[in-house]
């Protein structure tokens, strides 16, 4: 790996990378969308500051939020819907194939928002019991709402529950690595629009 390159992944806090021989994907824990990446991360950016990702790893790189990289690799078909415990509040859908991030976790619940009850906010502020009752709910309103045929939570909370709110799985971190891989086969996933994760190329700024 080249001083560039180790230099690139100390700016990279945010992001874990799978490193192929051939292929490195970047996960971050932030939004990522469009074909030319603006996420926004301390100091205003890595892909804004025009980090230029395969010169530096002197190989291809594609970028994608950390949540929708273990979604596609949980995927199996239909529609699911991928909730990470961490942090925050991880989440994306893949509908038929189509990778979609989303932001859940902003949306308002209580007198906070989803993530500020289920993330790693909540666990400690509240409690483990509490953070379980409220875990369990926001996962039933959302499988309410969006109607998913599949449920995979993951993150690295997911072991803090002792049952799994009904109709879901448990996920693992592992999964990212195959999503990573994933990305970079010619798979089913298509692209939806500008801002939707494709199996194909979805390249940082060159």
């Amino acid at each position: 790996m080249t001083q560039s390159a180790l230099a690139v992944l100390l700016l990279l806090k945010p992001v874990h990378c799978a490193l192929r021989d051939d292929a490195l994907v970047a996960k971050y824990h932030l939004p990522v969308s469009g074909e030319t990446n603006d996420p926004f991360v301390t100091g205003g950016g890595l892909l804004a500051s025009g980090v230029d990702f395969a010169a530096a790893f002197g190989r291809p790189v594609k970028v994608v939020n950390d949540a929708a990289m273990q979604a596609l690799g949980s995927y199996c078909g239909g529609k699911l819907l991928f909730l990470g415990l961490g942090t925050g509040l991880g989440s994306t859908m893949i509908v038929d194939g189509i990778v979609e991030p989303m932001e859940l976790g902003h949306l308002p619940y209580r007198d906070g928002t989803f993530e500020q009850y289920v993330g790693l906010h909540g666990l400690e502020t509240h409690g483990l019991a509490q953070w379980r009752r409220d875990v369990e709910d926001v996962v039933a309103r959302l499988i309410a709402a969006l109607e998913p045929t599949d449920v995979v939570l993951g993150g690295g909370n997911v072991h803090q529950l002792e049952t799994l709110p009904p109709g879901c799985r448990a996920g693992d971190n592992s999964n990212a690595f195959v999503g990573g891989e994933r990305l970079w086969k010619r798979s089913p996933v298509k692209r939806r629009a500008a801002g939707a994760l494709t199996a194909e190329a979805h390249s940082a700024k060159r």
